[in-house]
């Protein structure tokens, strides 16, 4: 019986995905509920018929008050009793049967479902921005607006139906019955709906951005906790423990006075709303005795006004909490929407098709790119890699090598000029066959909080157990995961590898994403000081893998330590953006120019003039 109302809606179900989502919390709202249009227009009929069966039952109250006032008790069964026991059926069986319809069509297809399938679009929307994106902001504010928006608008969602729609029929229905018990009982309630409408209007205008701000500054919050998390390893290296909490207490203060700000308004609105309610039960109460008393009215509409006054009483505390709850969850909406509605910037072409690559070979043709800072990056550098070649890049921090790269990947887009593979614009094939065609072991890796053997087969996931401990293999990785285990007793490959591998070592880590590379076997390979965590003896033996893999394919190698590039087929000096210098190991010492400085003043292998990061 759950069942059928937990499945009515598929919140995974396939959707249009919208580069540039609507920018207003209404649009936004409106775009996710379209596949729940049917479910909340019967929940809002649903909703309209349980606020009847209310004032109904407040109705018959005062019916049977009149009935038991006229008629003697020895004819009350007699002549009423098929009614009575009619509305005895109708409370215990129909009832209780709208009542379930409602709330199952709350509790168990909106709710759940609801928040589910704007945190999967949410989710899947964000990973779909680009590295420069996420460059731009902090992972756990990033992660916390995905995680509080969802919640937000479910129960927005919920609010509308179980308390918006169902209050504006309560009223509306407390009209219609005091009108027919006399017309002059509406009055004061109508005079009490003024005032409390302008005490709504009034909360709502104040709670929205007071909901907006301490939302923000709880992200803030948020982002700052995780961010010493994150980089614990350095707090703790720098005993900066008192620091960082000095730092979070910034931000936790900032939150806590935002959030005094917004229980302001509710205190404020709690003791306007006891008054309020003292007004409405004294001038309907007290009308109905008057009317009663002039002979206008019977004791049992006395009986049902007196018992709606009551009701309302005890309903309008709770219709402005939720009402309040509702523009409150908005605004969190609002603030989450800055992060999971901003529009995808670096997109595929309309109908781009996938790269081909069939030989390997790669040109920068007159690229620039600053980051909009109009300096720094690549400035009009040309460059042709041809298929098969083994190319080592070589320049200063901040010369541009990070960048040519990030731009081979489409991680940015050039400012200016045309990077081609195999003679296609990049721009023009899809992002994914792109970087399904590059391999890249980076010298900081990084790997999933998963298994082993999930970061390896990330390479290639329909990969066989077999390719991928042969892949592990040629890492030489295989020998030290099967003496993996961790805290919950899983073991070689199955074991865990902690947050971005802190648990394991760098060199650990740097072998497991090379098996990763390995494993994918993409023509174009990037080597970002690939061997650098390395020790010298595992590094001889990697260099020989490298040298194995690299067969055949189109390869880019950044180094420091110039002793693992010597070999390659071409060197390039980078500086300032530029080419500087081209040719072969041999070449360049000869030429006695900066690549020849470069490996005069090395020590360790490693270059002697390091610049600001790039």
């Amino acid at each position: 019986m759950f069942r059928f109302f937990e499945n009515l809606v598929d919140p995974y179900a396939d959707h249009e995905r919208m580069d540039r989502p609507p920018a207003s919390v209404w649009g936004m709202m409106r775009l996710y509920a379209r596949p729940f249009r049917r479910v909340f227009a019967a929940a809002a009929v649903l909703s309209v018929l349980v606020a009847a069966v209310e004032i109904g039952l407040i109705w018959y109250m005062g019916r049977v008050v009149d009935l038991l006032s006229g008629t003697a008790p020895a004819e009350l069964w007699e002549r009423h009793g098929l009614e009575l026991l009619g509305a005895a059926a109708f409370v215990l069986l129909l009832r209780p049967l709208v009542q379930f319809l409602d709330v199952a069509l709350l509790n168990n297809t909106i709710i759940p479902n609801f928040g589910t399938l704007i945190r999967w679009r949410a989710h899947g929307h964000v990973l779909r921005q680009s590295v420069g994106w996420f460059e731009n902001d902090l992972a756990g504010r990033i992660a916390n607006r995905i995680m509080q928006t969802p919640p937000a608008a479910g129960e927005a969602a919920y609010q509308v139906f179980d308390a918006i729609t169902f209050s504006l029929a309560y009223f509306v229905g407390a009209a219609v019955l005091l009108t027919q018990s006399d017309p002059r009982l509406v009055l004061p309630l109508l005079g009490w709906l003024v005032l409390y409408g302008a005490l709504v209007v009034w909360v709502i205008r104040r709670i929205g951005p007071a909901s907006k701000a301490a939302s923000d500054a709880r992200s803030a919050v948020t982002g700052r906790v995780v961010d010493a998390y994150t980089n614990i390893h350095a707090v703790k290296l720098f005993a900066r423990q008192d620091q960082e909490l000095e730092h979070a207490r910034d931000a936790i203060e900032t939150a806590r006075q935002a959030f005094q700000r917004e229980m302001r308004l509710y205190t404020v609105m709690d003791v306007t709303l006891a008054l309020l309610n003292g007004l409405l039960i004294l001038g309907v109460v007290g009308w109905a005795i008057a009317l009663w008393s002039a002979g206008s009215a019977s004791v049992g509409v006395v009986a049902a006004a007196t018992a709606l006054a009551l009701r309302i009483n005890a309903m309008t505390d709770w219709v402005i909490w939720s009402l309040s709850s509702f523009f409150r969850n908005l605004g969190v909406i609002a603030e989450g929407m800055e992060t999971i509605a901003q529009p995808i910037t670096l997109t595929d072409r309309p109908g781009a098709p996938a790269l081909k690559v069939s030989e390997g070979r790669i040109e920068f043709d007159r690229v620039s790119h600053h980051y909009g800072r109009g300096a720094g990056g690549l400035d009009r550098l040309s460059l042709t890699v041809e298929p098969g070649q083994k190319l080592g890049l070589v320049g200063r921090s901040g010369a541009g090598k990070s960048t040519l790269v990030k731009l081979l990947l489409r991680f940015y887009d050039p400012e200016s000029g045309v990077i081609r593979i195999d003679g296609q614009d990049i721009t023009a094939v899809t992002q994914d066959s792109l970087r399904a065609a590059i391999g890249m072991v980076q010298q900081e890796s990084t790997l999933l909080h998963r298994s082993v053997r999930e970061n390896i087969l990330y390479g290639r996931p329909e990969a066989s157990e077999a390719e991928m401990i042969a892949a592990a293999r040629r890492a030489h990785a295989h020998d030290f995961i099967m003496g993996l285990r961790d805290a919950q007793g899983r073991s070689g490959y199955d074991a865990l590898v902690g947050e971005r591998g802190v648990k394991l070592s760098g060199g650990q880590r740097q072998r497991i994403a090379l098996a990763r590379v390995i494993l994918k076997n993409a023509p174009i390979l990037i080597l970002d000081e690939a061997t650098s965590a390395l020790d010298s003896e595992v590094e001889a033996a990697i260099q020989e893998t490298l040298a194995d893999i690299m067969e055949g394919k189109t390869v880019i190698a950044i180094a420091h330590r110039l002793s693992t590039i010597a070999h390659l087929d071409r060197i390039v000096v980078l500086d300032q953006g530029r080419i500087v210098e081209d040719g072969s190991h041999a070449e360049l010492i000869a030429r006695g120019g900066l690549y020849a400085q470069f490996w005069a003043r090395q020590s360790g292998g490693f270059l002697g003039l390091e610049e600001a990061a790039e």
